[in-house]
């Protein structure tokens, strides 16, 4: 068996890389990134690391690397043949990625058994958007090559940080990791994934993971940052702050249940269990790693906009989100781009109008004219800083 993922970053290697080799899969990394593909072709092993309670070392072996950008013709050879095509590129990239598996499909043998395609990606319905985009440069082939491959949506969850200086293909992970997969698109034959779980709905898992893990890791970064953290351990274990990430994730819960029918307090064990992650000491992970991209996290579908505008919706409480979201809008690091984007449109632009176009939401949504607010604030915040 194959399997040949696309991105052979850290979550790449650390997490869907190794439960394929768990599986039993040949494992072929794709990248662009041309010294980490040739540093996993000089490698005949790395180890991914568990840090924390019941970590261990896990040794992967069976792996190869190709460059997708050198050799694209190398690349489409590979999925042709393959069982499983994975993703962890980003949900912006998966148009890229269309275009070699499609021309995979076109070579692929039609007896073959279908090619299973999961995205890996945080975001919702990331695999029907990769479906989508094969579909659509298909075009009027898509007929015809519709029956090589099969399309399964995934929800996934590991934190995996930034990692030591001088580890080189090794990875440094947490212990915890959850791998949902919709049952229904493989039928009897289900790809091998020691540790994976495959659900006939996966909207609840995916929006629970998403409304507590990326909207409390994303409010520990803003509020720890705003306070001065460096690490998100640190960050969590100041008491004002822990309360304010928990509080917010109470709003995403009620939410939750109110909208899939999820237990309480099944979800509040969730809750405390997904704190006791973020709170993990041997986790290097800092503030300015997780809080990065601000715009693209204060969208309208993202981890604050998204829960926030559903919960007012439905009559439920937003108030901590929205403090949430204020420290988000205060996040200042010359480092990344959409920081320094954000920051820089906060001092030119009319807050109300910035508000409406950063996340959109609709004009006449009921949580905008508290969005509008908190913009409001920092643009005055920083009026006088330039």
């Amino acid at each position: 068996m194959k399997a040949v993922h696309f991105g052979a970053g850290n979550i790449g290697r650390g997490f869907v890389g190794l439960l394929l080799h768990q599986g039993g899969y040949e494992l072929v990394f794709s990248d662009v990134a041309a010294a980490l593909v040739d540093a996993i072709n000089a490698a005949d092993e790395y180890t991914v690391h568990e840090v924390g309670d019941g970590g261990a070392d896990t040794v992967v072996t069976g792996f190869r690397a190709i460059n997708s950008a050198e050799d694209p013709e190398g690349l489409i050879a590979e999925i042709a043949d393959a069982d499983v095509v994975t993703t962890a590129v980003g949900p912006t990239v998966l148009r890229f990625v269309a275009a070699p598996i499609l021309d995979a499909l076109r070579r692929r043998d039609a007896q073959a058994a279908p090619l299973q395609v999961m995205a890996c990606e945080n975001a919702i319905g990331a695999t029907d958007l990769l479906r989508q985009e094969i579909i659509a440069r298909a075009g009027e082939d898509w007929g015809a090559l519709a029956g090589r491959a099969v399309f399964a949506n995934t929800a996934v969850d590991r934190i995996v940080p930034g990692q030591p200086e001088g580890a080189g293909i090794d990875v440094t992970v947490e212990p915890f990791f959850e791998w949902a997969i919709e049952r229904g698109p493989f039928g009897a034959n289900p790809p091998r994934i020691p540790g994976a779980h495959f659900v006939d709905d996966l909207a609840p898992y995916i929006e629970r993971k998403l409304f507590t893990v990326n909207t409390g890791h994303a409010a520990t970064a803003y509020l720890g940052a705003q306070a001065g953290y460096e690490r998100i351990a640190d960050a969590l274990a100041d008491p004002g702050i822990r309360e304010r990430v928990a509080a917010a994730l109470e709003e995403t819960s009620a939410l939750l249940a109110v909208k899939h029918g999820l237990d309480p307090a099944e979800l509040a064990e969730y809750r405390s269990t997904i704190l006791r992650r973020f709170a993990n000491p041997a986790l290097p992970d800092t503030v300015w790693r997780v809080g990065r991209q601000p715009l693209r996290k204060l969208s309208r579908h993202e981890r604050f906009i998204g829960p926030a505008a559903e919960a007012v919706e439905a009559g439920l409480s937003a108030e901590a989100l929205l403090v949430a979201i204020a420290a988000a809008l205060a996040f200042d690091d010359p480092a990344d781009e959409q920081s320094v984007e954000l920051q820089r449109r906060l001092r030119a632009e009319e807050p109300g109008l910035l508000a409406l176009e950063v996340t959109g939401l609709e004009e006449q949504h009921p949580l905008l004219p508290a969005v509008q607010d908190a913009f409001a604030a920092r643009a005055a915040a920083v009026a006088g800083t330039v």
